[in-house]
C-alpha cells in the first residue's frame, strides 16, 4: 500500500470522525482551540489504536485465511462503506452527539463507535502485510486534524457537511475494498 492509497484509506476512515467532530462544533457556542484538541486526541487515538488490534488479531489467523483475504478486506472495507453511505443519506438526526460534553466517558464511547471500521481495515492490513507502526500512526495523525478541522466547520457553517463527509467516507471505503479485490484477482 502506498503513501497515497494509505492517505485516501485516513480520510475515508476519519470522515465518522470528522462528522461527529461537526455536530460537536455545532453544539459550541464559541469554538475552543482546547476542546478541539481534546476531541481530536480522542479520536486520532482511536482511530490509530483500533487498527492496531485488528492488525494483531489478523496476524493470529493469516495463515488460515490467506487464500480468500482479499474477498475478507473487499467486504469489510464494502460493508462499512455502505452503512457509512446509508447513515449520511439517513434522514434522522444525531441529537445525542449534538452534546457538548467532552468528558471522558462520552468521548470514548463516541471515539469508539467512530472507530469499529478501523478495527476491520487493521485486520486488511494483515493479510496486505502492510508495515503497520507507520500505516496506524499516520491515520491517527490524519484523523486528529481532520477532527479539529470539523470542529471549526461545525462551529462556524453549522450541520450542512455531516452527511456530506460521511458519503464521502463511505464512498472512499469502498472504492479501497473494490481496489483490493480487483488487485488480487
Amino acid at each position: 500500500m502506498n503513501l497515497l492509497e494509505l492517505f485516501i484509506l485516513a480520510v475515508g476512515l476519519s470522515m465518522d470522525a470528522f462528522a461527529v467532530a461537526i455536530s460537536k462544533g455545532l453544539s459550541m457556542k464559541k469554538m475552543s482551540f482546547k476542546n478541539a484538541i481534546i476531541i481530536g486526541l480522542y479520536f486520532g487515538i482511536f482511530q490509530a489504536v483500533m487498527p492496531l488490534i485488528g492488525y494483531c488479531l489478523g496476524t493470529r489467523f493469516e495463515d488460515k485465511i490467506t487464500a480468500f483475504d482479499h474477498w475478507i478486506a473487499f467486504f469489510l472495507l464494502g460493508f462499512i462503506g455502505i452503512n457509512m453511505i446509508r447513515e449520511a443519506l439517513s434522514k434522522e438526526d444525531d441529537e445525542a452527539e449534538e452534546d457538548v460534553s467532552l468528558s471522558f466517558k462520552t468521548m470514548s464511547v463516541l471515539a469508539i463507535a467512530t472507530s469499529i471500521d478501523a478495527l476491520a481495515v487493521g485486520v486488511t492490513f494483515a493479510f496486505l502485510n502492510v508495515n503497520i507502526i507507520p500505516a496506524v500512526s499516520f491515520i491517527g495523525i490524519v484523523t486528529f486534524a481532520l477532527s479539529i478541522l470539523g470542529v471549526k466547520i461545525g462551529n462556524v457553517f453549522g450541520s450542512k457537511y455531516k452527511s456530506k463527509a460521511e458519503l464521502a467516507g463511505g464512498l472512499i471505503l469502498i472504492g479501497m475494498g473494490l481496489k483490493i479485490l480487483l488487485s488480487h484477482l
